[in-house]
């Protein structure tokens, strides 16, 4: 009964990590790196065989590639805004938010006292994630982690950075526009530049008849909010923040 039971529990495990391979869209050259990345402390049978160790570096390896990311997809934000942005994305907050959109819950290895909750504690959560990113970066090398962080985190560093900025720039200019002048923004595109993997924009914002200094960005997305801010500022008679050309 006994070696019954351990091995419907190993199968169980093979299942759980099968799952999770999917969900990640990596397939683990190591087996035993994946198994070790899912097991938290209560369903080890011992620390060291806990995801702790891999959390650990996966939480150093999480910060230098949001670090590298923010330097070079912002060049115009300083060190004090970077590093607001950066607290937000790599925070156990978000990093659970991700283990729970990939449902990483289903497929933890846990002690039998932890499989009794009827939710798994979110600090959980977040320390697999990291432990993921480690065991990728172990597994794979270092493209392979920075492609998995960058798939998982860029939408997360969109959102923060939305955030960060005062706000959805679109969306307080088409308030204001309705508002003051009953209508809705449209927005230009007036001219791209660069390599189809690298382009740039150039987006103007135009409420009625009336178009406002047009702005950059390096997706149409940040165009537009920059262009939206533009706008703004013209609006209050303040010089719009950033150029044409």
């Amino acid at each position: 009964m006994a070696d019954s039971a351990r091995a419907d529990e190993s199968n169980n495990v093979l299942d759980q990590m099968a799952a999770c391979q999917e969900r990640l869209e990596y397939r683990f050259k190591d087996q035993e790196l994946l198994r070790a990345a899912l097991t938290h402390a209560s369903g080890a049978e011992h620390r060291l065989a806990s995801n702790e160790r891999l959390e650990f570096l996966g939480d150093a390896i999480l910060g230098a590639i949001v670090c590298e990311l923010l330097y070079r997809q912002y060049p115009d934000y300083l060190e004090g805004d970077l590093t607001k942005i950066k607290s937000v994305v790599v925070s156990r907050q978000t990093c659970a938010r991700i283990s729970a959109a990939l449902g990483l819950e289903e497929v933890l290895i846990l002690g039998k006292g932890m499989t009794t909750h009827p939710s798994i504690p979110s600090s959980l959560l977040a320390d697999v994630f990291e432990s993921l990113i480690a065991a990728v970066y172990l597994d794979g090398g270092s493209e392979a982690a920075r492609q998995f962080v960058v798939r998982h985190i860029e939408p997360e560093i969109e959102a923060t950075v939305d955030g960060a900025t005062g706000g959805n720039y679109k969306s307080l200019l088409q308030q204001l526009a309705q508002r003051e002048h009953g209508t809705t923004p449209t927005y230009q595109l007036l001219d791209e530049k660069g390599p189809d993997h690298s382009k740039c924009f150039k987006i103007c914002a135009q409420v009625g008849r009336r178009r406002y200094q047009a702005a950059w960005g390096r997706n149409k997305k940040e165009a537009e909010q920059r262009a939206a801010r533009n706008a703004l500022s013209q609006l209050t008679e303040e010089p719009p923040p950033f150029p044409a050309d």
